[in-house]
């Protein structure tokens, strides 16, 4: 859809007339100070408000600013009543609830579903804060304010219990959110193009109904409409060609439209066209009922969804909820460059809500002088989410606009102190990195760029990056640029180059990087690569981090209990970790996180990434908290409270001969009363170097110990 002149006015007409706020309002006497009467759209969130990029309500609160709606921020509401709900009145077009940038589920609890102490995403780190499930929660209380009032549900949570889904905590296969939620519309994926569309239209008076034609958004209706053709999902699962490529462009450049004079944000976001009468195709995937019955057929529901996800060739997919459809449009096209710079150029503050005060957000403490450079993620790792919410195809900032941002964050932020501690995303090196061939591009299926090799028509070639890295080094006033977000080291190794930027100038002493596992069994699971791509990366990264006269070492990552891994494969990591020195402090047991490829193996013991049928290929699951716990045991061999297990384990695999006090052995054969720190095979290694396994997306810090000897924790 082209934006017409009379939305255009509309916006002229209240941007004009409000202007640009502080911080977006959160109560009734923020909004009297920018003389409002009203919000046009109230975003409920269960994150505390942080006016900061790397937040994503305010990064969709100041794009609609920019559009010219009034917007306000209902943070971390108290959900057992309406009342907070009610603070900001009634807004005039709509409420956006979103559960933050977390899951919250995955927020609340750890993989063995215990209670978190802490909430990053809260004042102080207080827990208890947000309600399990909160999406749900916050909408049902909305309705209960203003029942009239339509319900837009988008941010992770959403995104990703968008159909179907199996529910890790409740052990369950869960409808869609958006009826548990009693939504309108849900908003998946990076929600700015579907935001602005929908507050455009319902601005010029389309009910919330009629918005059925929207990319990267899912509805409810009673049947499929005339004029639509249906497919079997069964009927598309299947080697070959599926069906014709669609334009998902219909005949547009994926860029922005060009600036109109009069309002600089008109080119922020460009609205694409409304579906035609030529792709009126959706493939009906089994109806909830069926799913929730049989594991088989949510393995085959999980598969058809994934090679529906990319923006050049997916199909709208509908699933049967009870006596309603749950209809899902493909995926929203990607932003463009320009597009990208103006969503981070909005004027931002960087800051927390004046209304916390001294209150210290943990999140934000962690990210306030990191800058974001793109999005999505091609990996394609089974027991991720990126790409289910973000995408496969890299949307990347011009290196213009990251550079004023970091003058921006050493212009402005009152803590800054010369380092900005990330320049990267999802993953740091991904940078502009695309298929060679759109045309190729727009027709894959391929679940990952990178597995089980890099694909011929990936261009790898990390200048860019390298090029942005050294402007940024050198700006006036910055002292280091550091890479915290996680590297994918089997792309890095494609570029040495890349690898001697890295190594010299971008390291504060220590990097992470994610191998998860070192046997191929796990690893083919997870579409992770072998080893041996580990053992290129440390030699590259030690030859140039001696060559910079720095000592410097590699931080890896390991899974726990993953679909596919068994006890032998556990033992060999532990065994792996022992010869190499690796003492982990924290580590991270698989947590099924909801519509992630492993999650639907570790449903269903079936193999989605291949063709899901009766006899199809069985996954072996470490489901039972047992076998878990020793997986989570392998992982720290070296601590004295898991040689018990450990010792009992080796035994029943015929491995006793690793039970010993050598050097060669895994754990002792005896265990002295009380600390036993001073046994030898309990004495901190001279040479041994931390690791910590996490993949919450919690913010961690350094414990201040001895270099040799220091450790990774959750703050």
């Amino acid at each position: 859809m082209n934006i017409t002149p009379d939305l255009f006015s509309y916006r002229k007409y209240w941007a004009k007339r409000f202007g640009t706020a502080p911080q977006l309002p959160m109560s009734r006497g923020d909004m009297d100070a920018l003389g409002w009467d009203s919000c046009d759209i109230i975003i409920v969130t269960g994150d505390a408000y942080v006016d900061h990029p790397s937040f994503g309500m305010a990064i969709i609160g100041r794009l609609l600013e920019a559009q010219g709606f009034r917007v306000g921020i209902i943070a971390q509401p108290d959900w057992t009543s309406a009342d907070d709900f009610r603070e900001l009145g009634k807004p005039n077009l709509f409420f956006g609830v979103t559960g933050g940038n977390m899951d919250s589920m995955v927020n609340r609890y750890t993989s063995d579903r215990r209670v978190r102490s802490n909430d990053a995403y809260t004042p102080d780190g207080a827990p208890d804060r947000r309600p399990d499930r909160c999406v749900t929660v916050y909408s049902q209380r909305c309705r209960e304010a203003f029942k009239d009032v339509p319900i837009v549900l988008g941010g992770i949570e959403a995104s990703l219990r968008r159909i179907a889904h199996y529910d890790y905590w409740s052990d369950t296969v869960r409808r869609s959110v958006l009826l548990d939620a009693k939504g309108d519309l849900l908003v998946y994926g990076n929600g700015e193009r579907q935001v602005v569309e929908i507050a455009h239209r319902l601005a010029a008076g389309e009910s919330i109904d009629q918005l059925t034609d929207i990319r990267g958004t899912v509805f409810i209706r009673k049947q499929t409409p005339a004029g639509w053709t249906e497919l079997d999902s069964t009927s598309v699962d299947a080697p070959g060609n599926q069906a014709p490529k669609l334009n998902p462009y219909h005949g547009e450049s994926p860029g922005c439209t060009k600036e109109t004079s009069g309002s600089k944000s008109e080119a922020l976001i460009r609205l694409t066209k409304r579906r035609t009468s030529g792709d009126r195709l959706v493939i009906r995937l089994p109806a909830y009922e069926a799913v929730k019955a049989d594991p088989v057929l949510y393995a085959h529901a999980s598969r058809v969804l994934h090679q529906e996800t990319n923006p050049g060739n997916a199909r709208a997919l509908v699933q049967r909820h009870g006596d309603r459809d749950v209809w899902i449009n493909p995926p929203p096209i990607p932003l463009g460059t320009k597009e990208m710079d103006g969503v981070y150029g909005l004027p931002y503050s960087r800051l927390p809500h004046k209304s916390y005060g001294t209150g210290k957000i943990p999140a934000f403490e962690m990210i306030q002088h990191s800058v974001t450079i793109m999005r999505g993620c091609f990996g394609g790792c089974t027991f991720c989410s990126i790409t289910e919410h973000e995408g496969r195809i890299i949307q990347s900032r011009s290196e213009d606009s990251i550079i004023r941002e970091i003058e921006t964050i050493r212009d402005t932020s009152p803590a800054f102190t010369g380092v900005i501690s990330d320049i990267g995303g999802p993953t740091a090196n991904m940078y502009r990195l695309a298929c060679k061939d759109k045309a190729i591009e727009a027709a894959c299926r391929r679940p990952s760029c990178v597995y089980p090799g890099i694909c011929k028509n990936l261009n790898t070639d990390h200048t860019a990056l390298i090029r942005l890295y050294r402007r940024a080094r050198t700006l006036p006033g910055i002292k280091k640029i550091l890479i915290a977000s996680g590297l994918r080291y089997d792309l890095a190794v494609t570029s040495p180059e890349y690898v001697k930027e890295l190594a010299a100038h971008h390291v504060g002493g220590y990097l992470k990087i994610a191998p998860e596992h070192t046997e191929p069994g796990p690893l083919s699971k997870m579409l992770k690569p072998g080893i041996g791509t580990y053992d290129r990366f440390k030699a590259l990264f030690d030859k140039y981090s001696k060559e910079a006269g720095k000592e410097q070492y590699l931080i890896p990552y390991f899974i726990a209990a993953h679909p596919g891994t068994t006890d032998e494969d556990m033992l060999n990591l532990a065994l792996w970790l022992k010869r190499n020195g690796f003492r982990a402090d924290q580590v991270q047991a698989f947590l099924p996180s909801p519509m992630a490829t492993a999650t639907a193996m570790y449903h269903s013991g079936k193999n989605p990434l291949h063709r899901v049928t009766r006899t199809s290929e069985t996954v072996f699951v470490p489901k039972n908290l047992k076998q878990r716990r020793l997986h989570k045991a392998f992982l720290r061999y070296h601590d004295p409270n898991n040689w018990p297990m450990l010792r009992e384990a080796l035994k029943r695999m015929g491995r006793a001969d690793l039970i010993g006090n050598g050097k060669h052995h895994l754990v002792p054969t005896w265990q002295p009363e009380g600390i036993g720190n001073q046994h030898e095979g309990t004495r901190i290694a001279r040479k041994a170097l931390p690791f910590r396994t996490q993949h919450t997306g919690l913010p961690t810090t350094k414990t201040k110990t001895p270099r040799k000897s220091r450790r990774m924790s959750k703050s």
